[in-house]
């Protein structure tokens, strides 16, 4: 006599449906036709099925709610007559038209830019700012984006693709997928006069993450204080603050960073933009290099943004701080202004004292950067399409540059332009009788787009206005500059 025990039956007694989490048990006997249509014309009705919308094939969710396929076919039929929904052969049964709904209120209008820039900036202002309607958009930090590689990007992504084992679309390694370290590595040694080890190169969503990540780990150091230039990024000021350091700022003079001012604040730390300083655009002397790579042997840590490095046009490159000084820099930099900030992709060199404890940051914070796009990166950087890329860009953003310089000299001519040697933006000061935040008010009003001066600068300043010119056509450019002309003459 068998007296082994029945196996229990596993098969489900589910009658449900992913779709629209639809349960066959709530409809009534005998009218699951009709509560079917009711349910689908309902969900056509709120939204969840928006027009265009495709539903399941009648077998499908026959099959799912475990009904004979005559029921789907009949609720579908009812709103085929509603004139709800059409059939497109093979494209399927889709939505065609929703039940007239009560008009919903209109949203409520963007903030004038008299909100927008009434006073300090938030940590928001730049969300605020980029949300705000506008024409024609001046603000900086952005590359010609109508550039970007389209090709050149699905080439190499194809071929990563093709040649990628299954296991690589795991999780990755937190500092970063070995090819584009190595690549990285090899590009700043190429571009930046930087020797190092893939195995020293952390990569990261962009410099403003490694900020969040290097402030972590300062404040888990004992240290509360990170000096910061003036006039400085403000983005980058709100990125330490938010992270709990204190940010004394340290004035900027035409050749870069006061390192006597540094000395006499005390702080044990300093984040600056050598290369291209944002948003003066000037670039850090011999004397004050050699002054600023002093204090930091002594002692200091460096953080280096290396903030438009690979733009210039009109002088030779400068080397990297972390070039000279290794155990002393953390150098930072990415790829928003060579290819897109939409990419996220960026990457640290840490002095060796904070390399494990980075790491560590980056690991609880988000695992590591997605490794697709790091993968493509990297062949873009090895095969010398990045290099070719950046080539293009600078003779588009070279004559861009020319354009805008050439609008200002027509219709600002009182205007003094700073830094136009590299980068992707000019500094343009107006003289201290007009409030730059009441013409970024007035030129959002008109339909320009600008960052005042004075939102980048702790201590008193200079009034003036920070203008990207690579995103804009030059025509484009022209029509901006001669409105935000026409907005100086009105409130001088």
């Amino acid at each position: 006599m068998n007296r082994a025990k029945a196996s229990p039956d596993y098969r489900s007694n589910a009658s449900g449906s992913d779709f629209l989490q639809l349960d066959i048990g709530e409809a009534p006997a005998g009218g699951r036709a009709d509560w079917l249509a009711a349910q689908l014309r309902q969900a056509i009705s709120d939204g969840r099925l928006p027009v265009g919308s495709r539903l399941p094939a009648t077998r499908v969710l026959a099959g799912e709610l475990r009904v004979s396929r005559g029921v789907i076919t009949e609720a579908y039929q009812r709103l085929n007559e509603d004139g709800h929904i059409a059939g497109r052969g093979r494209g399927g049964t889709v939505v065609v038209a929703a039940p007239a709904r009560p008009p919903e209120p209109a949203p409520a209008p963007a903030p004038p830019g008299g909100v927008l820039f009434a006073g300090e900036p938030g940590a928001d202002v730049f969300d605020a700012l980029r949300a705000a309607p506008a024409r024609i958009d001046l603000t900086p930090g952005v590359p010609d984006l109508a550039a970007f590689p389209r090709a050149a990007w699905l080439r190499a992504e194809r071929s990563v693709l093709k040649d990628l084992p299954a296991a690589a679309l795991g999780y990755g390694d937190p500092r970063g997928t070995p090819a584009l370290r190595l690549a990285v590595a090899n590009w700043l040694a190429r571009n930046r006069g930087i020797r190092a080890d893939p195995g020293e190169v952390l990569i990261v969503a962009g410099v403003a993450q490694a900020l969040g990540l290097l402030a972590r780990v300062l404040g888990e150091e004992g240290i509360s204080r990170v000096a910061v230039e003036d006039p400085g990024s403000l983005g980058a000021r709100h990125h330490l603050n938010h992270w709990g350091l204190d940010t004394p700022p340290i004035t900027v003079d035409d050749e870069g960073i006061r390192v006597d001012e540094l000395h006499a604040s005390g702080a044990p730390a300093v984040l600056t933009t050598p290369a291209h300083q944002f948003p003066t655009g000037v670039v850090l002397g011999g004397e004050r290099r050699r002054d600023l790579l002093a204090w930091a042997d002594e002692g200091g840590l460096i953080v280096e943004d290396d903030y438009d490095a690979e733009h210039r046009y009109d002088r030779p490159p400068v080397p990297a701080l972390r070039s000279m000084l290794t155990e002393r820099v953390c150098y930072a930099g990415s790829v928003s202004k060579l290819l897109a900030p939409a990419l996220r992709v960026g990457w640290v060199l840490a002095p060796a004292r904070h390399q494990d404890a980075l790491v560590d940051a980056k690991r609880h914070a988000d695992l590591g950067n997605a490794v697709l796009p790091q993968l493509v990166l990297a062949r873009l950087m090895e095969s010398g399409e990045l290099e070719r890329h950046l080539r293009h860009l600078r003779k588009r953003h070279r004559r861009r540059r020319d354009a805008m310089i050439g609008a200002i000299g027509t219709a600002l001519p009182g205007a003094v332009v700073h830094g136009a040697a590299a980068g992707l933006h000019l500094m343009v000061t107006l003289g201290d009788r007009i409030s730059d935040v009441e013409v970024a008010s007035a030129a959002l009003a008109d339909g320009v787009k600008v960052q005042p001066l004075s939102w980048h600068s702790r201590n008193p300043g200079r009034q003036g206005l920070v203008l990207g010119y690579a995103a804009s056509s030059p025509a484009v450019l022209a029509e901006g500059v001669a409105i935000l002309g026409d907005v100086v003459r009105r409130l001088s």
